[in-house]
């Protein structure tokens, strides 16, 4: 029986090139990529036992973080995190037309704003319109002279699109860290744990006593984001990254167990491996 494994489609996206590393390395037998539309989908699916894991992109290295995947992740607590692949993000302008008669982008907002600083430079009268992914504009743009997609090369080739330029993102170190999803026990070792809260209330300190539970146990943040809790104004989720390596091997439960008494609500998303794809 195949291992069905959601992502943003259509086909083409860098969430597909994501999928399939983490497929890889996880080494899942006979996967099916399942193509979803819209991020919250993709964690709904696995949300709801439509398939048997979702790969989402949780950060962006210009952008910061992607806020309808974390907001999905508060509202499923029975997910985990398995694996995280670091992946870098070359976007290429892509079009039937010539760059002269170019009068809209399409795009995924991300990749609109990874891309402002040379759309600015080079297309500053250009009509700039989200689209639900990359892949999508790439699609929606084929056979248009005056309209623009910003997507992968490789997405330009599948659809006979002309390149226009590239790579034009305007951090060249642009990269997107994906995290695959699953259902299931959380893992205590790996490279990486995930936590997120929120607090009881807006008082002084309190998240400062909370992140001192961190430093007591000797933990390493690397990663602090925070998301409107959508109750009320000022109310605050906060999600957590800690490196584990080196540390002790119940560190995760250790740092839970001191987080709980704190915390209104507390989820363990688990430990996990994390690498980068340098290609």
């Amino acid at each position: 029986m195949p291992t069905q494994v959601a992502f943003l489609g259509p086909q083409g996206t860098y969430g597909e090139q994501a999928a399939r590393a983490l497929v890889g390395l996880e080494g899942f037998l006979n996967p099916e990529l399942l193509p979803c539309v819209g991020l919250r989908a993709v964690v709904e699916h696995l949300a709801t036992d439509r398939c048997d894991a979702a790969v989402v992109p949780v950060e962006n290295s210009v952008e910061g973080g992607v806020t309808a995947s974390l907001d999905a992740l508060w509202a499923h607590p029975t997910l985990c995190i398995r694996r995280a692949v670091v992946m870098p993000i070359r976007h290429a302008l892509l079009s039937s037309g010539g760059l002269q008669d170019i009068s809209e982008v399409l795009s995924h907002p991300q990749a609109l704003a990874q891309c402002s600083g040379w759309l600015t430079a080079h297309l500053p009268n250009a009509l700039q319109l989200p689209t639900s992914s990359t892949a999508e504009a790439a699609k929606m743009v084929t056979g248009s002279k005056f309209r623009a997609a910003i997507a992968s090369r490789s997405m330009g080739q599948d659809r006979g699109l002309q390149e226009l330029a590239f790579p034009i993102n305007d951090v060249a170190g642009n990269c997107t860290r994906f995290l695959l999803l699953q259902r299931g026990e959380r893992l205590q070792q790996g490279d990486v744990a995930s936590i997120a809260f929120s607090l009881p209330g807006n008082s002084p300190g309190a998240l400062l006593e909370a992140l001192g539970c961190v430093a007591r146990l000797g933990l390493n943040m690397s990663r602090i984001e925070s998301r409107p809790s959508k109750r009320e104004l000022g109310e605050y989720v906060f999600f957590v990254d800690v490196e584990l390596p080196g540390v002790a091997a119940d560190a995760l439960d250790q740092l839970t167990e001191a987080l709980r008494p704190l915390c209104e609500n507390l989820l363990n998303f688990g430990a996990y491996p994390s690498s980068e794809i340098t290609h």
